[in-house]
């Protein structure tokens, strides 16, 4: 099978606005894990949750960062380009989204494109494939949209998360806005979220 021209959804209206919503409902509601509609097939390096995030996300008018080991796939581009039509970019200063198969993958936030003052909604939202959303190390959120405090667990994220998760907070309303996926779900963290380490 051509996966550049197979594995889509296979319902493109209905399953798009499941996981429109669910992605919607995750930056909402930070920490929480929202189920995503999930596509036929995966395409090369791209799980199949960032596939369905790439085909919910993204169209000709906005561009993305695939990391290296994603960009360098024939099939992925080809898949892309023909599901989407997004424009892949290489430098992530320039993305409006991207898409990392993992956190040894990932640059530092600070590289992506953080916005302006005047415009902070240009920033890029960074969709992380990890190993799990649940079952790791315990951080605490805090911020618009939780109930005092709340308590997140994923596993797989870049091992310095918290002090670039800082960094980017004190940005705001500048910063970029990250979609952690794994398991068929989106859990979302704005950069109006603080995040803490557990004890």
């Amino acid at each position: 099978m051509d996966l550049g021209l197979e594995g889509g959804f296979a319902e493109p209206v209905l399953q798009s606005q499941t996981c429109f919503r669910a992605i919607m409902d995750a930056l909402a509601n930070p920490g929480t894990i929202q189920k995503l509609a999930t596509p036929v097939t995966a395409s090369g390096g791209l799980t199949t949750e960032l596939v369905s995030t790439l085909l919910t996300l993204t169209d000709h008018d906005t561009s993305i960062w695939l990391d290296n080991a994603t960009r360098s796939d024939r099939a992925v581009l080809d898949y892309v380009n023909f599901h989407t039509g997004a424009p892949v970019v290489a430098e992530p200063g320039k993305a409006n989204f991207a898409f990392a198969s993992g956190a040894a993958h990932l640059p530092p936030l600070d590289q992506f494109n953080l916005g302006t003052q005047e415009y902070p909604d240009r920033s890029t939202t960074i969709v992380l494939a990890v190993e799990a959303l649940s079952g790791g190390a315990e951080l605490i959120i805090r911020g618009p949209g939780i109930k005092e405090h709340g308590h997140i667990s994923p596993v797989g994220l870049p091992g310095d998360f918290v002090a670039q998760w800082a960094a980017n907070r004190e940005l705001f309303p500048r910063g970029i806005d990250l979609l952690l996926v794994a398991d068929g779900a989106v859990m979302g963290l704005p950069r109006s979220t603080r995040i803490s380490e557990g004890h």
